[in-house]
């Protein structure tokens, strides 16, 4: 396997970069996953109109933890984070990973995305059309 891409940014995410990083001519199957900010969340009262991102110092080595604990032969992985603060619409995490076989591209994929949710020590507080902010998250 190769993490060919594991980072957090305070920068707009480029998705043909990760996917350009996952390239390879074993590879038969290429997965992503653009995860974009939207303008509801069960957790808001009203419309979303941007989030703040912020990230734990370790937040980068947590995540090529993550995306190296994904070890597969051949496998290739890219999993960026953006931090700061996003609009509607900007993307806030890009994934792409590929392998020989679809299946397991897309399978894969979902776990190292399913895994940065779960562990990457990112937070984010959303702000509503109403100047009301809420963490979301956070105990």
């Amino acid at each position: 396997m190769t993490v060919a891409i594991a980072a957090i940014s305070s920068e707009p995410l480029d998705v043909a970069a990760h996917l350009a990083a996952v390239a390879d001519a074993h590879a038969g199957a290429t997965a992503s996953f653009v995860g974009t900010v939207r303008d509801h969340d069960p957790e808001a009262d009203g419309t979303v109109t941007t989030l703040d991102y912020s990230a734990h110092p370790d937040a980068e080595r947590v995540l090529a933890r993550i995306a190296a604990d994904l070890d597969r032969d051949g496998a290739r992985l890219a999993v960026t984070h953006r931090i700061g603060t996003l609009d509607v619409g900007d993307l806030a995490i890009v994934a792409a990973v590929s392998t020989a076989h679809r299946a397991e591209a897309f399978d894969l994929c979902r776990e190292l995305v399913e895994r940065v949710k779960a562990e990457l020590p990112v937070w984010k507080r959303q702000h509503t059309e109403d100047g009301t902010t809420h963490w979301v998250g956070m105990a």
